[in-house]
């Protein structure tokens, strides 16, 4: 495993997601029982390798706001949340 050391103004200047706010899942990932449009907790920031896409590491909760899930997304795969929007509720196991 390769460590890179980033500097954390070059991470601050480049994110489009701000640490511990919420966001919305583009695309469905089955492969976590989630679909687009539900929304998660940007938890870390993931530096691009070689000109690829940064992502995130995001937190998912229940609407008990216990922990479901921790996962990693591409920046592209994410969307912020709109005052025009409205959350709702739905089964895990709703896909």
């Amino acid at each position: 495993m390769e460590v890179y050391h980033v500097n954390p103004r070059y991470i601050a200047l480049n994110m489009k997601f701000e640490l511990f706010k919420r966001v919305v899942l583009a695309i469905d990932m089955p492969q976590h029982h989630l679909k687009k449009g539900d929304v998660a907790t940007v938890v870390e920031y993931l530096v691009a390798e070689d000109n690829g896409e940064p992502g995130y590491v995001l937190e998912v909760f229940n609407a008990l706001g216990e922990t479901i899930a921790v996962i990693d997304a591409a920046e592209s795969e994410l969307e912020a949340l709109r005052s025009d929007e409205i959350l709702h509720a739905r089964h895990l196991m709703e896909l």
